[in-house]
């Protein structure tokens, strides 16, 4: 019912173009999880997911790669920009991501042993193709971070 109510939304729904800005971070994630999916083998398990307490907090990439989950963010960039894609991932964009990363875990049950975030930059030229730059496991979480249970009391055994 729900799938058949988007479908009936997105016809009805007048069509927007996308700004060039929007065009290129759509390239940028499109090429990303291409080449994660090729090149690393990872398995997409979401894209665009937003938090459903807060609609700014937004994960570009959910992967698996093998037993772990991946949060990726995705950083498209022109050829020739000033700042990299790694460096625009600041402590800003750090605490979004880890709302964003808390929430999604959250709502798994039960919640992943291991995760990471990785970075992807996809630099996008006129004339060459995307090229990617891919930068694993970097640091979003305090080293030893261990995700919080909501009821601490439920893990322990009955005596």
């Amino acid at each position: 019912m729900i799938s058949w109510l988007k479908n009936v939304w997105s016809r009805l729904r007048p069509k927007v173009e996308l700004s060039a800005r929007a065009q290129a971070g759509a390239l940028g994630e499109q090429t990303a999880a291409d080449f994660l999916r090729t090149r690393h083998r990872y398995t997409i398990v979401a894209r665009n997911w937003r938090s459903p307490r807060d609609l700014r907090d937004e994960i570009d990439l959910v992967c698996r790669d093998g037993d772990v989950l991946v949060f990726v963010e995705v950083k498209a960039r022109a050829a020739g920009a000033l700042v990299s894609g790694y460096q625009a991932v600041d402590e800003r964009k750090k605490r979004a991501l880890r709302r964003a990363v808390q929430a999604y875990l959250g709502s798994l049950t039960p919640p992943p042993r291991t995760f990471r975030l990785d970075i992807v930059e996809v630099t996008l030229s006129d004339r060459l193709p995307p090229q990617v730059m891919h930068y694993e496991n970097a640091p979003l979480f305090p080293k030893g971070y261990h995700l919080a249970r909501q009821n601490p009391s439920a893990a322990l055994p009955d005596l």
